[in-house]
Formats: C-alpha cells, sequence, structure tokens
C-alpha cells in the first residue's frame, strides 16, 4: 500500500514521554518513518522528517540554535524555523532561502504525558482518557516498552481477560477460577465498550491484601489506543483508569505506554510502576511468541464467546481500513 493512502498517517499516536523531550533533539519513529522531534525557547515541541532535505543528514544529530528557536543541521549547518523553513545557509550568509528549501514538518501536540504526531492533516481527536481531568485521581505514566509485536496484538491483548488465570496467575487471575461472566459489547463512535466484565483475582492493583471479583469496563478509543477501568468489589470506593497508548514504529515493532489514574495515593511511584511493569512483562513473552505477529483480522484463528471483544476490536480494524500491523 502506498504510505500516503494509510488512514493511520491521519491518526495521532503517543512517540515520546513527554519529560523526555528535553533540549536537544530526538530521533524517533513512526509508521516505519524517522521522525526528529525538539523543544523552542517556550517549550513547545515539533517534529520534522529526520532527514535534512539538503543532503539527507540526519537532523537528530543535529542541535537547537539561535536562543532556542531553530534546529540545525550537523552537516552544513542549514538552520529550520519550527514552521520547517529554511532559514539560514551558512556558506551563503547573504542568500535568502526560498519557500522551497524547507524541512518536512508534521503536527504534534502534547497530552496524557506524551507528545503526540499525525503525519497528515485530518479532523480526528487525539484518543481519550476522560481519566485525565479527574482531579481526585492521581495520574502516573509507566514505560516505555519496546515490544517485537504488532500494535494491533498488543491492543488485543490488553482486552482479553481470558488469559488472566494462565498468563497472569496469582497477580490477577488463578486457574482456579477462569471462567468468565457473560460480558456485553455495544459500538461507540471511537470504536467500541465492553461492560459487565468480571473476574477473579488475587491481587487486582497494588493495594490488594487479599481475592476478589473486580469489576472491569473496557473501551477502545481508537485503533491502537484502549481504557481499561478496574473497580474491585472488596474496596469500596476504589478505582483504577489504566490507558493503553501504542506506537507503531514497525508493522511488527511497537512501543508502549501506560497512562495511570488511580485513587491510590498510598502507594509510591515506584511500587505503582513495579506492579504493572509486574504484569505487563508477563505479557511481553506471549505477544513476542504470536504467530503470525501482524493480527489476521479477518481468517487463520479460531474463536470462542469469550473472545466477543476480540472480535469486536477485528471487525473495527477491518471498519476502519486499518493495514499497518495486520494480515
Amino acid at each position: 500500500m502506498v504510505l500516503e493512502r494509510m488512514i493511520e498517517r491521519a491518526m495521532w499516536h503517543p512517540v515520546v514521554a513527554a519529560d523526555e523531550l528535553g533540549s536537544a533533539p530526538l530521533a524517533v519513529r513512526l509508521l516505519g518513518e524517522d521522525l526528529v522531534l525538539w523543544r523552542d525557547a517556550s517549550g513547545a515541541a515539533h517534529t520534522f522528517a529526520d532527514r535534512c532535505p539538503h543532503r539527507g543528514t540526519k537532523l537528530s544529530l543535529g542541535r537547537v540554535v539561535e536562543g532556542g528557536t531553530r534546529l540545525e543541521c550537523p552537516y552544513h549547518g542549514w538552520q529550520f524555523a519550527a514552521s520547517g523553513q529554511c532559514v539560514s545557509i551558512p556558506a551563503l550568509p547573504a542568500f535568502t532561502p526560498p519557500a522551497s528549501h524547507r524541512a518536512c514538518a508534521f503536527e504534534v501536540c502534547e497530552a496524557h504525558g506524551l507528545v503526540w504526531v499525525r503525519l497528515e492533516m485530518s479532523d480526528g481527536a487525539l484518543p481519550a482518557f476522560e481519566a485525565e481531568h479527574d482531579p481526585h485521581l492521581r495520574k502516573l505514566l509507566c514505560g516505555p516498552y519496546t515490544v517485537a509485536a504488532s500494535a494491533p496484538r498488543i491492543v488485543e491483548n490488553f482486552l482479553d481477560m481470558a488469559h488472566f488465570g494462565f498468563v497472569h496467575e496469582g497477580w490477577l487471575g488463578d486457574r482456579a477460577h477462569t471462567a468468565l461472566a457473560d460480558y456485553r459489547v455495544e459500538p461507540t463512535l471511537r470504536g467500541f465498550v465492553a461492560t459487565g466484565c468480571q473476574a477473579w483475582q488475587p491481587q487486582s492493583n497494588a493495594l490488594s491484601a487479599q481475592g476478589s471479583m473486580v469489576d472491569y469496563r473496557y473501551e477502545l478509543t481508537s485503533p491502537f489506543s484502549a481504557v481499561l477501568t478496574k473497580l474491585p468489589q472488596a474496596q469500596g470506593g476504589y478505582r483504577d483508569e489504566i490507558g493503553l497508548f501504542v506506537c507503531p514504529q514497525e508493522p511488527e515493532h511497537s512501543v508502549v505506554w501506560f497512562r495511570l489514574a488511580v485513587t491510590d495515593r498510598v502507594s509510591s511511584d515506584e511500587q505503582l510502576r513495579a506492579f504493572q511493569h509486574t504484569i505487563f512483562t508477563q505479557d511481553q513473552p506471549i505477544l513476542e511468541s504470536q504467530s503470525p505477529k501482524r493480527l489476521p483480522v479477518r481468517s487463520g484463528e479460531l474463536h470462542c464467546a469469550a473472545d466477543r471483544a476480540s472480535a469486536a476490536y477485528r471487525r473495527v480494524l477491518v471498519e476502519r481500513g486499518i493495514t499497518f500491523g495486520v494480515c
């Protein structure tokens, strides 16, 4: 497929944690393309294709100059403004570069503790994470995790409860409690919501001291993002919101972040991250072992009634015309 026709290019994608982008240019990869991120003097983020239009050198090897207003190429010192326009060629100090002398600039924004990029203009919104605006919930970013798996495989795993008693035994499930309640999946403008989900868990969160039933609600907020709401029945008033945000670097290679919004104000940041780290690093070898690595959206794998969220996800990918990371 021609890249310019990929629907994924018109979607917002997370590329780096916001606090990891400082004063130096930073190389990232998205949808098979190399990009460079940099911040100007005001702290605003910008992104270009990581290729100087002069001789193809990586701009991420350069530096931010002129009081934080320009990105300088490391090869011949060409300087580019935030718009991408070349504004200085040191070898020709009296020359005013024409409009055609410019780096390829893309849209960039910050939300949910992450820097987001999209490669084509569209009217699409960022993946929602409503808990971000709840002052009663504590926010924390976990990751990044570099995973040798496609973004759709990672999202589908996040939406799946039937693996808890096997992959997360002793943490999110056990082999004596693997039966799932009959849950519902309903379509939304963004994707779908799955409600009525319940699972018995030995340790539903970092504060759990004993097993309990946990009510789950899943929402697919974009093809590569989802939100999980957890309400342990044994801990009145406790609530976890976990946002999954996946950067599709390559069809079979992704970077993953989790955005936590939790009631827990007792555990340290390290404890919360350690719990999430334990859970995902149990998932990671499973994800990286799956064959094919790209998610087969039309055929090739068997299904059962417990997979209705997975089936709904695959339908969404087909309906939206997603091709990156699927087969």
